[in-house]
């Protein structure tokens, strides 16, 4: 899915690279036992290490290794036996100890591959050049005092996956593409919540534009801490047609840092871009090397959830779900799980299960602004409905409403049916009563049915329904409509 700028010199086409940090589920932070709750009090989850005391020494949180390995192995990357912690010299305010532990020359994961779905139907694989582990620095808070700036360290320590991409992305589209499926394998395996509007999924952009056709990399820029996938779309539509701007005017594109000002919509040049070397990086001398052995990757690997390609191709192979239907549901790992226990119970076919989930149900929760997970009408009382549905008991319409009741009171929906006296009409002498009632009525447009003007067949199927309620059978009325007109 190609994006081209087209400009005084030709058509441009923008390279793009991301490298998301993704905050680890973990109860305690990667070098110490504080914990990691958001929304706390500010400094209130900051132990010694966290703050950098005189003589404080690190301790390895094994399980923060556990879940970077396992989102290695989702990502089909390799998997470094060994790997070393290094010290990443800088110094800013909220990074207390001057230095940020990270991992650089040897990271616990290598090089790995994230298969896009497009928006198009069509597929592409996008390379994964590392992941590795590093430590948050804290954060500087400039709003609440006129004249000075204070320091939270509740994030100093918190266990980091940085995931970074090849620049194999061209277009803002497959930039989102590809953070929604990262997110997606990360919340499946259960290593990150991905919550990027609390932080524990952030994104740096890299962009960079060329003239079509050429195939040497030009000056980047990287885009800091963008915090939505929208605006890491937003951003680098931006960015790339202001470097675009800058090359036909004859400016220079330079190396740099900038922010993205979502209210305006635009870049803004932050720092000149480090390079490496500036962050004299050197083995950390207080960790000893990672050492990953071949039995524990494997065990891991074994351990792994489906992910969500393969679920992809089970519902499209096995269920017969269309594979836009089945990318949909597998988007969310909770969306997949309520589908699975929806159709987990009695003979429902899958088709109808993804149309009322996707359907009603994803409409209900647009409408209230609340996940699945919190979901008023759980999946039984879905499949419930469902069946009322198929074995005749209401109608498809009737349904919808019972529904509506059902989010509102979290009720059976057979209580509701019989409650309202909802059960679907299917005494075919009643139906035929209300469709000659209506005949009778419209004499001039039975005349035009009869003369061949078909489509008001459906005019007055929907006038014996609004007359029955919406409780008739719709297959009964339709036989018994066909035959009152031909009359």
């Amino acid at each position: 899915m190609s994006f081209a700028i087209e400009g005084e010199a030709g058509a441009w086409e923008v390279v793009i690279g991301l490298e998301v940090h993704a905050q680890v589920i973990s109860r305690a932070k990667l070098f110490s036992g504080a914990a990691t709750d958001f929304g706390a009090e500010p400094n209130t989850q900051v132990s010694l290490v966290d703050a950098a005391m005189p003589g404080m020494l690190p301790v390895l949180n094994h399980e923060c290794v556990v879940q970077a390995v396992r989102t290695g192995l989702a990502l089909d990357a390799k998997i470094n036996p060994v790997s070393v912690f290094e010290r990443k010299n800088y110094f800013y305010p909220d990074l207390p100890a001057g230095y940020q532990i990270s991992q650089y020359a040897q990271p616990v994961v290598g090089e790995g591959t994230i298969t896009l779905d497009l928006d198009d139907g069509s597929t592409r694989e996008v390379g994964i050049e590392r992941l590795h582990l590093e430590q948050d620095a804290g954060k500087s808070l400039h709003d609440q005092d006129p004249g000075r700036s204070f320091i939270d360290l509740n994030r100093s320590g918190v266990a980091l996956m940085e995931i970074v991409s090849k620049p194999d992305l061209r277009s803002p589209e497959e930039a989102g593409a590809y953070l929604r499926k990262l997110r997606a394998i990360v919340r499946y395996v259960g290593a990150c919540d991905g919550n990027m509007e609390q932080g524990s999924l952030r994104c740096d952009v890299n962009v960079s534009v060329r003239m079509e056709g050429e195939t040497e990399l030009r000056t980047r820029t990287e885009i800091k801490n963008v915090n939505s996938i929208r605006f890491v779309m937003q951003a680098i539509e931006y960015e790339a047609r202001r470097q675009v701007e800058a090359y036909e005017t004859g400016e220079v594109v330079v190396q740099e840092t900038r922010s993205f000002d979502s209210g305006r919509g635009e870049t803004r040049s932050m720092r000149t871009k480090e390079f490496a070397h500036d962050y004299r990086y050197f083995p950390d001398p207080d960790l000893l090397p990672l050492v990953v052995s071949a039995d524990e990757i494997e065990r891991l690997r074994a351990d792994l959830p489906e992910l969500p390609d393969v679920k992809k191709r089970r519902f499209v192979d096995e269920l017969g779900l269309g594979p836009y239907d089945a990318g949909v549901l597998v988007a969310e790992k909770e969306t997949a799980d309520y589908f699975e226990a929806v159709l987990a119970k009695g003979a429902r076919d899958p088709k109808q299960v993804s149309n009322w989930v996707t359907g009603e149900l994803f409409r209900m929760l647009n409408m209230r602004g609340v996940g699945i997970a919190d979901s008023p009408v759980g999946p039984e009382n879905l499949g419930r409905l469902i069946d009322l549905v198929a074995d005749g008991t209401i109608t498809g319409r009737i349904a919808k409403d019972v529904f509506d009741d059902m989010a509102e009171s979290g009720a059976d929906p057979a209580v509701i049916v019989k409650d309202k006296g909802l059960e679907q009409i299917t005494d075919e002498g009643a139906i035929e009563a209300a469709v000659e009632a209506i005949v009778a009525a419209n004499p001039d447009k039975a005349g035009e049915v009869r003369a061949g003007k078909t489509k008001l067949i459906g005019w007055f199927v929907g006038q014996v329904m609004q007359a029955t309620g919406g409780k008739a059978n719709p297959r009964a009325v339709n036989t018994i409509l066909l035959q009152k007109l031909r009359d």
